[in-house]
């Protein structure tokens, strides 16, 4: 049999079979107390482009313009989300199971650094224990109504990105780039991956796109011309967002503030999002 055919005997319960049929469907349903509406997979091809930090402020963008966000960290051997935020600890359960850590203004987040003796134990794991977590966060963790969830992934492809790929329903991923040299590669294989998932790639953001002058106002490409516009044309995907440095970002990051960082940049990235 193809795996383009469906067989006859198909009973619909995909996570008992080992048929390999095109409509095979491997995601874990949520936990009971979850009703989240939609998943979208922040994703790079390479590590240092600040996947995390657009992550955050995606989530507080749209928690601002009023809708009910949550992040699952899946970055587990790197976790900085909870940082961002000022989380300490959490991980508390009740009898609808775990229940998620809230920032000051009720973005609910769950990330392997919350349920540490301290922030800065390494997490070393095995690639199937790290995916194990992961699938434990989406159903065993009590999220409540979530309107859209945020999964911050760790760079590459490996076997974190097909964990959430297969197991979550994935709505779309945003790809996170930088203007280097290496971004035409960068974004391809990410985009690549997620083609071969079947997972739509709803649109690149770019960070550290530019320095603003504090004198003059004038925007300077600290890493060269940005590409990113070609690049986008080329794959058929739209540039939501350029992103510049800001050290003041930087600091109310290390002082675990995000929330209070501007974000504005991200507007016309939080309206697209929510109308796909």
């Amino acid at each position: 049999m193809s795996k383009s055919e469906k067989p006859e005997s198909c009973s619909g319960k995909c996570a008992e079979c080992s048929s390999e049929c095109k409509e095979r469907d491997l995601h874990i349903p949520s936990g009971e107390f979850s009703e989240i509406k939609k998943v979208i997979g922040i994703v790079s091809g390479k590590g240092g482009v600040g996947k995390s930090l657009v992550t955050s402020l995606l989530a507080c963008a749209m928690q601002t313009n009023g809708f009910a966000c949550a992040i699952l960290d899946a970055d587990v051997t790197g976790p900085s989300i909870p940082k961002s935020f000022g989380l300490k600890r959490g991980g508390a359960s009740s009898e609808m199971g775990l229940l998620p850590s809230e920032t000051k203004t009720g973005i609910k987040v769950m990330s392997v650094n919350l349920l540490l003796e301290t922030e800065d134990a390494p997490v070393v794991w095995r690639g199937p224990v790290i995916s194990g977590v992961i699938q434990q966060f989406w159903k065993d963790v009590a999220w409540g109504e979530v309107d859209c969830m945020f999964v911050d992934m760790p760079p590459g492809t490996g076997d974190v990105s097909l964990t959430v790929f297969q197991s979550l329903p994935v709505n779309g991923i945003i790809i996170v780039t930088t203007p280097q040299d290496l971004v035409n590669m960068i974004v391809k294989k990410a985009y690549n991956m997620a083609k071969m998932m079947n997972i739509p790639v709803l649109g690149i953001i770019e960070n550290m796109s530019y320095l603003l002058c504090p004198d003059c106002g004038k925007k300077i490409e600290v890493f060269g011309k940005s590409k990113i516009d070609d690049i986008a044309a080329e794959l058929g995907v739209p540039v939501l967002a350029k992103l510049p440095i800001d050290s003041k970002t930087t600091a109310l990051v290390d002082k675990g503030a995000v929330e209070l960082a501007d974000f504005k940049e991200l507007a016309p990235a939080v309206e697209f999002v929510m109308i796909r």
